[in-house]
């Protein structure tokens, strides 16, 4: 059977099997987010299984390539979730290649409390101290004007995400990394499209992370990346991605530098196969070709995408403001343009009801709603005997995480769908 003939029936299986359903008002579930695809990433998967290289190849290339130019960034390494972008990315900063700048054990990193965990997460792994740093109440970021002092002889590096995809204050972040010598880590998995001064969120620091879960901006289904414009860090990030090993050779490729056999590590003998050397405790975290090749077409849809979240995002906003006595309204940080990810809404003080009362009404309603990921994450079981610092108070991440949660407005949501959200809130509003 010839490749065309089944990628037909590949054609006729999605039409039978994977069209969009018809939105029935409160029947159909309104999701916060999910998968966004045709039949080109379908074809794409199946002509990767049908070359059965499985991991990363031609199409993983592709995808980096591509990814980095969309970015205007020089290097893009694919790995297998943004989780783990974001474990290699801190992992990287401990590497011995890095010299007097190498993070050890004790280092201190500033970031905030309102967090993923695996924003989190990978400091406390590496041994490393998080130091945390209320966020403003509008925009749910760090408090740019309380950084400088916490800086110790310790601080070593600065690790934030853009929360919901709205840019944390770039200008203020990146001045004080220079100044102190601190590297900085853009935690970018849900703020890929978003700019700050007309620049690509996760092109200021040293390093970026990205997620391709469903429910982001593009999808593998898992899969994540990251993206640096040093070659020394691309280096130590692919180290650590494939298993510490000091060889840069790709998967399947042999002597590419042509010294496999003729050179000196350690104390292994003279000689010894460079593709079984290892310059880092590192960890097996590739991606597959098969994940490469749905991302390939995913990225070409990723513009359309992100107008669909702002088209969706200011039908939201422009409807919902005659309620801002009763929320605080997701507010854009200063100089920025977010891809945002979700329509965060705050409870405010004077508000009649509480969180959890509508919360409770819209999922009644088959409308999917999501806390702001871990709140407080000081307040976490997981954290309860995790060594940390909080120099200040955590009170709007408190009032957050008691006050905060989010509705979806990926490019899967209609304008039907819209509507029936909008007409829910306003049912929900009245004498409120």
């Amino acid at each position: 059977m010839k490749e065309q003939e089944i990628f037909n029936l590949v054609t006729k299986y999605y039409h039978e099997h994977h069209e969009p359903k018809t939105f029935i008002p409160g029947i159909s579930n309104v999701p916060y987010g999910g998968r966004i695809y045709d039949i080109k990433e379908l074809i794409s998967l199946v002509d990767s299984a049908l070359e059965f290289w499985l991991t990363a190849g031609h199409f993983a290339e592709e995808f980096e390539t591509s990814f980095a130019s969309f970015l205007n960034a020089k290097h893009c390494m694919l790995t297998n979730s943004g989780s783990s972008a974001n474990l290699l990315a801190i992992s990287a900063l401990t590497s011995p290649l890095l010299c007097s700048r190498q993070l050890i054990a004790g280092d201190e990193v500033i970031t905030t409390a309102l967090s993923f965990p695996t924003t989190i997460n990978p400091i406390v792994q590496n041994g490393l101290i998080p130091v945390f740093i209320d966020v403003d109440i509008n925009t749910h970021n760090i408090d740019v004007s309380k950084i400088e002092s916490v800086i110790t002889p310790k601080t070593k590096a600065i690790f934030l995400a853009h929360t919901l995809g709205n840019p944390f204050n770039l200008n203020a972040v990146t001045r004080i990394a220079r100044k102190y010598n601190l590297f900085l880590v853009e935690d970018n998995c849900d703020a890929l499209g978003s700019k700050y001064n007309n620049q690509y969120t996760g092109t200021f620091g040293d390093i970026s992370t990205y997620s391709f879960y469903p429910a982001h901006h593009i999808t593998m289904g898992e899969g994540g990346a990251l993206v640096t414009n040093n070659p020394l860090l691309k280096r130590i990030i692919e180290s650590f991605r494939d298993w510490g090993r000091d060889c840069q050779c790709p998967p399947g490729v042999d002597n590419k530098c042509g010294s496999r056999f003729n050179q000196q590590h350690g104390e292994m003998p003279f000689g010894y196969d460079h593709k079984y050397v290892y310059s880092h405790i590192g960890y097996n975290l590739k991606i597959t070709e098969m994940q490469a090749a749905i991302g390939v077409e995913q990225l070409k849809k990723l513009p359309s995408f992100i107008a669909a979240r702002e088209k969706n995002f200011n039908i939201l906003y422009t409807h919902l403001k005659k309620y801002s006595h009763s929320f605080n309204l997701p507010m854009a940080t200063i100089n920025s343009s977010p891809s945002w990810f979700g329509f965060p809404l705050t409870i405010t003080p004077d508000a009649s009801f509480t969180r959890n009362e509508i919360v409770l009404y819209l999922e009644s309603h088959k409308i999917a709603t999501r806390m702001l990921f871990a709140g407080n994450i000081t307040k976490q079981p997981a954290f309860k005997n995790i060594q940390y610092k909080q120099p200040y108070s955590l009170h709007n991440t408190d009032y957050i995480m008691e006050n905060t949660f989010w509705i979806g407005i990926y490019p899967g949501i209609t304008q039907p769908m819209l509507d029936y959200v909008l007409s829910v809130f306003d049912n929900f509003m009245i004498d409120k």
